[in-house]
């Protein structure tokens, strides 16, 4: 019995290693303090709660992709340069014809809820799904919503607008 084996990085402990890990925990604690004072568990429960709910199934494939970056890469048409391996996220670039997307991966819902917190500082639109996230140009993220799944969200940017 045969079976597609993707690469896999090999696990690298050098100084880059641990730099990229140290940089993905730092931002964590810092999503997490600056998130809010009394009165938000409400709110993040109800964004937790669409998180959830939100996620389709993908008519293409029939089912919702799973949150390993080289398994939804490759329902993407690519094979991801990992860029970022923490205990908290996965992250995996990929350039292709139609363009450089960036997919993130998380071990648990409750770190991709504050991934998307603190990604709205940003703005934008992004392709979400359970445990998952593909940050694309929006003209991307609806053919990509019919092969994974999930639910085009748009994170509204905080702080002053730039004017035309």
């Amino acid at each position: 019995m045969t079976h597609h084996q993707t690469q896999q990085p090999s696990s690298r402990r050098g100084p880059a290693s641990r730099l990229r890990r140290g940089a993905a925990l730092a931002l964590l604690p810092l999503a997490v303090a600056c998130g809010g004072g009394e009165g938000d568990d409400a709110a993040d429960r109800k964004r937790a709660a669409a998180t959830r709910t939100a996620v389709t199934a993908a008519p293409e494939a029939g089912v919702v992709a799973p949150a390993k970056v080289e398994v939804i890469a490759g329902l993407t048409g690519c094979t991801a340069e990992i860029r970022v391996e923490a205990e908290e996220l996965r992250e995996g670039l990929c350039r292709t014809k139609q363009g450089e997307y960036r997919i993130t991966t998380f071990p648990e819902e409750r770190f991709k809820v504050t991934w998307l917190d603190s990604a709205a500082i940003y703005g934008g639109k992004y392709l979400v799904g359970t445990r998952w996230v593909v940050s694309a140009v929006p003209e991307l993220l609806e053919g990509f919503r019919s092969r994974l799944g999930g639910t085009v969200q748009e994170l509204r940017s905080i702080g002053p607008t730039v004017a035309p």
